[in-house]
């Protein structure tokens, strides 16, 4: 990506949030939409696919406070890509170079040195002068992890198979199969050349000619076919924090793929799905069961067993009188919080009509139904029915 098309882009459109949205704000709005336009579920959409890619690309900026700071202040300072002379500037001409804003954006996905390094820019600060072949940041890789309920509350250990971009073996990364690259003459080394823009200043965009990385091979690799860069395949042991939620997405800093010439490694975002469970549910950093009681239970009272995720099973005091779907906390048998703390277990009662009577339990339902023949239950719900 350039740096120009860095600057013109509307991260906050692509969100579809107002540019004082709080980080809260920012996350759940890159969530809904991550959901509606994941690949998984739009399986052959190209248009869901490219959109996903501008909404995580959007999301790795405005979710990080740093460069949310970096990109607004580009933004003012450039006006959505256009430097803006302040009042006398008449026709001076600055010739500089917006990479240094942004460092090695190019390289993958990092912000560099931030807004100081344009000012040095402005005077020419190594300039189009200075043969430089500066490091390149790794690429960010994105995989996916499926846990079952139970490893996505206590956490888990997983391997991950990779593949990205490294530098190839079989030219140690040069691009040319002898291992002497020279210096672009295009550039002359620096990966990028200026182009103009017509206000008197000049725009960056990667070399056209050695593809922004500074040299070029006179004798090309045949494995990477002159670029340095091969497709490498690895397998991590991943650990995945206890009490993650389906959707959510965890950043591992620099276990993406490798640099180049010293530049650091990108990261690497793993989207965990987490699998149903046959008896628990989840609400937060709560857990939720439901348990059948009987009649005589509910009325008269009683204890029952409730069980666990992982644990003994617990009993919980139902008071006389109980009523069906009311909900009772076993605390501390939820899901594990970040502070290590744990949620409640959430327990929803649930009055089990028999299908079958014996005779005796009839008999005794049908003495029941004498003693209470004066009661109507639904006498409140005619009145206020009356009274609407």
């Amino acid at each position: 990506m350039s740096t120009k098309d860095f600057i013109e882009k509307d991260y906050y459109k692509v969100l579809g949030v107002p540019k004082d949205a709080t980080e809260a704000e920012i996350k759940k709005a890159y969530r809904k939409l991550a959901r509606e336009f994941h690949p998984d579920a739009n399986k052959g959409n190209a248009k869901a696919e490219e959109r996903f890619k501008e909404i995580s690309e959007a999301n790795d900026v405005l979710g990080d406070p740093k460069k949310r700071k970096e990109y607004d202040e580009a933004r003012a300072l450039f006006g959505n890509g256009g430097f803006r002379p302040g009042p006398g500037a008449g026709g001076a001409t600055f010739n500089f170079d917006l990479g240094d804003l942004f460092g090695g954006a190019q390289g993958g996905g990092g912000f560099g040195g931030g807004l100081g390094d344009v000012f040095g820019g402005l005077f020419n600060r190594g300039g189009a002068g200075t043969t430089r072949t500066q490091p390149r940041r790794g690429q960010d890789i994105e995989s996916e992890v499926t846990l079952s309920f139970t490893e996505a509350i206590e956490g888990a250990t997983v391997p991950l198979r990779m593949s990205s971009q490294a530098p190839c073996k079989a030219c140690s990364g040069t691009g040319d199969k002898n291992g002497t690259p020279r210096v672009c003459p295009t550039c002359v080394g620096t990966g990028q050349v200026a182009r103009g823009s017509g206000g008197g200043f000049s725009l960056t965009d990667p070399c056209p000619d050695c593809k922004g990385r500074g040299l070029i091979a006179e004798h090309p690799c045949e494995i990477c076919k002159g670029s340095g860069r091969a497709k490498s395949s690895r397998t991590m042991q991943v650990r995945i924090p206890a009490g993650v939620s389906d959707g959510q997405r965890i950043r591992l800093r620099g276990k993406g793929a490798p640099g180049e010439r010293g530049g650091p490694a990108g990261d690497l975002y793993v989207v965990v799905h987490v699998k149903e469970h046959p008896v628990f549910g989840r609400k937060g950093d709560n857990l939720t069961v439901t348990v059948p009681v009987t009649f005589a239970e509910a009325a008269l009272g009683g204890e029952v067993r409730v069980p666990t995720l992982g644990g003994p099973a617990v009993t919980l005091k139902l008071p006389p009188g109980t009523p069906n779907g009311r909900t009772m906390r076993a605390r501390g048998k939820g899901a594990v919080r970040k502070d290590g703390t744990r949620g409640d277990l959430l327990v929803t009662v649930e009055v089990s009509v028999p299908k079958d009577l014996s005779g005796k339990a009839r008999d005794a339902l049908e003495a029941y139904r004498e003693a209470t023949a004066g009661e109507d239950p639904r006498a409140e719900l005619f009145q206020a029915a009356k009274g609407a």
